[in-house]
């Protein structure tokens, strides 16, 4: 397998708001990105603030093209904030959110498939989502 279907895509989607609604985390939005950083799937809940599919795919975005899930790309942001302020600025308009919540998706032999972002609760409850559904789409999440 070395590419992410929109059956895969899709299903993560739906598996992590099923996750935020069992969890009863905040209205939520969802991005998923293949490994090109093309968008596969995305949805925000009803009631959820505009702004959040932004985020979520910035999240998405920055973890796909640096090759890091968010929590490590959180790490270089605090570690090295004038690399990370360069990074945004080759990364582009799909812009650059450095916090957990982004996380990467791989096959069972490691490699990269794509990234997801989310967006609405904290970011530890966003990236449990993300772990969770990917994890049932019987792929590996790679946080960082």
């Amino acid at each position: 397998m070395t590419d992410l279907t929109l059956a895969q895509a899709q299903a993560i989607a739906t598996q992590s708001l099923a996750v935020a609604r069992e969890r009863g985390f905040k209205p939520m939005a969802v991005v998923v990105l293949d490994a090109r950083g093309s968008l596969k799937a995305a949805a925000s809940e009803d009631g959820c603030p505009i702004v959040r599919w932004k985020v979520a795919f910035g999240k998405a975005n920055v973890c796909v093209n640096f090759g890091a899930g968010g929590r490590r790309v959180d790490s270089i942001a605090r570690e090295r904030p004038h690399f990370f302020a360069g990074l945004e600025s080759v990364i582009g308009d799909g812009g650059a959110v450095p916090v957990p919540g982004g996380v990467l998706i791989r096959d069972a032999d490691g490699r990269l498939l794509g990234g997801c972002g989310m967006s609405g609760d904290t970011s530890d409850n966003d990236e449990a989502a993300l772990v969770a559904a990917i994890t049932a789409a019987g792929l590996v999440a790679d946080c960082g």
